[in-house]
């Protein structure tokens, strides 16, 4: 296999003795035991991180509260938070290319769509976000206190810092999550205990370096690395935590939401999905095609609302099943760092099995493989984009999140029944429609139970609209205005004039 070179500041970086990050400094964990990461696309180790447990996130925590409760952070104002953030967007601008080669090392991606997509999105929106430092608001109440005849009170409501912030994200867009949770966090003036997937860290550190670069105080972001069932576990029952903010599968979604039930931790959850692509009768035929290989194949499918269940109405189903296929068949596979591919490995070796694992189930129940339908042998972690049909509404490939290049359709007669085959799940993310009809497309929208619809497109994100779950997708939102309500506290405030 061709050797593709990272620049060498990407290089230093990985090749460096990576350590917790805790008050500004980089220091080991008490256990100072470690835990290997691995390039997806040759399964090769690369560097070794820190197993931070227990008593790291201990530390963190009392640092992260210390911080917002005592240090300049606490009396930063607005302005200066916005500033902040500004700096922070500018300096990931400005290592975008070390960002992305590193993002693609750990997680496999195409550095050129890691630059395009999870760092051009996490700029814009750190400034995004930068802007509500300046605009989080109360309001004055007029109010009665009835039982208090002829007295006047001025009333009036404040929004204020939640405090301090533990944020779990996962493995498949890394720094783009972080990213979610820290532009709220910092516009609003909390402090964060950020915990990493094992499988890819790197790029928290280096945006922990950034953050002070940017001048933040030490304190401000904490990153601690580890096992998710020790450090992730362990952040997620803390009774100083705030906040918890975790992006990943929906299991692990639920035992965070008990574990931050036990403090009466505020909790937002961003979770799996099993997203419908309907296609209308009425559709752009070339363009739903194009759009529905995107939806499930971008990033290897390794996306929460990723397109994986392909309904078209039975007059075009042959015919965008055989298109999608033929792009299928045309994707080139490829290390991340090869500006040929198109398609990079999964994330892991259990991701590798996990989704072969379906295939192979898809194969049992008597699937039709139109394209690929297997993994590759090595090196790396790859699988063909894979489309699949004949497959009855209840399989566990329709039912259960693969998270992995794998597309299942099926053919539908009429508006009410796609309806009701989209709502047959316990997720509900996103979903995309595929049609010229405005008005059917209008009535479909209000019917569809998922956070996000999307209109002749797919996985379309921006900072100012929000994005989170209906079902077991999740709870709260990330993105947009609303994203700030879960990041503060309101008080009440009545005085008595």
């Amino acid at each position: 296999m061709t050797t593709y070179t990272p620049s060498a500041a990407t290089s230093n970086f990985i090749n460096k003795n990576h350590l917790l990050f805790i008050n500004g400094e980089a220091v080991s964990s008490i256990s100072e035991q470690t835990i290997d990461v691995y390039n997806p696309a040759t399964a090769e180790k690369i560097t070794q991180i820190q197993a931070g447990g227990q008593e790291d996130v201990n530390r963190a925590v009392a640092v992260a509260r210390k911080t917002f409760e005592d240090s300049d952070w606490s009396r930063a104002l607005p302005s200066d938070r916005e500033r902040l953030l500004w700096r922070l967007a500018d300096l990931i601008e400005a290592n975008s290319d070390e960002l992305s080669e590193i993002e693609s090392i750990d997680n496999g991606k195409s550095a050129a769509i890691a630059k395009a997509v999870d760092i051009r999105l996490a700029i814009d929106f750190l400034r995004y976000m930068a802007g509500f430092a300046t605009k989080i608001e109360g309001s004055t109440v007029d109010v009665s206190v009835p039982f208090m005849p002829g007295s006047q009170f001025h009333g009036y409501t404040r929004r204020e810092a939640v405090g301090v912030v533990g944020a779990i994200v996962a493995w498949n867009f890394p720094l783009l999550l972080a990213c979610w949770k820290l532009g709220p966090a910092l516009a609003t003036g909390c402090t964060v205990v950020l915990k990493p997937a094992e499988d890819t860290p790197l790029t928290a550190l280096r945006l922990a370096e950034l953050v002070m670069e940017a001048g933040y105080p030490a304190g401000v972001l904490n990153v601690v690395t580890g096992y998710g069932h020790e450090a992730g576990a362990a952040l997620s029952s803390h009774p100083d935590v705030d906040k918890l903010t975790f992006t990943g599968s929906t299991p692990v979604g639920k035992m965070i939401g008990k574990a931050a039930m036990d403090s009466m931790t505020r909790v937002t959850l961003e979770l799996g999905g099993k997203s419908p692509t309907i296609v209308l009768e009425d559709a752009d035929l070339n363009m739903a095609a194009q759009g529905a290989a995107n939806a499930i194949f971008f990033n290897q499918g390794q996306v929460c609302c990723a397109g994986s269940r392909l309904y078209v109405h039975k007059k075009h189903f042959e015919n965008v099943v055989a298109d999608i296929s033929d792009i299928a068949n045309s994707i080139t596979l490829g290390q991340g760092l090869d500006p040929s591919s198109q398609m990079g490995p999964l994330v892991s070796a259990k991701q590798f099995d996990r989704v072969n694992g379906y295939i192979e189930q898809g194969r049992k129940d008597g699937a039709t493989i139109t394209a690929g339908g297997n993994g590759l042998n090595g090196p790396g972690y790859f699988v063909k984009p894979t489309v699949m049909v004949d497959l009855e509404q209840n399989s566990k490939l329709i039912q259960e999140e693969i998270f992995g290049p794998v597309l299942v359709a099926r053919p539908f007669d009429d508006i009410d029944e796609v309806i009701r085959a989209a709502n047959d799940s316990e997720y509900g993310l996103g979903a995309s429609i595929w049609s010229n009809n405005l008005s059917h497309v209008h009535r479909m929208i209000p019917r569809i139970k998922s956070g996000s619809v999307w209109v002749n497109c797919h996985t379309a994100l921006d900072p100012a609209l929000p994005f989170g779950g209906y079902k077991q997708s999740g709870l709260g939102r990330e993105m947009g205005s609303a994203v700030i309500e879960h990041y503060t506290e309101l008080k009440s405030v009545l005085i008595n004039i």
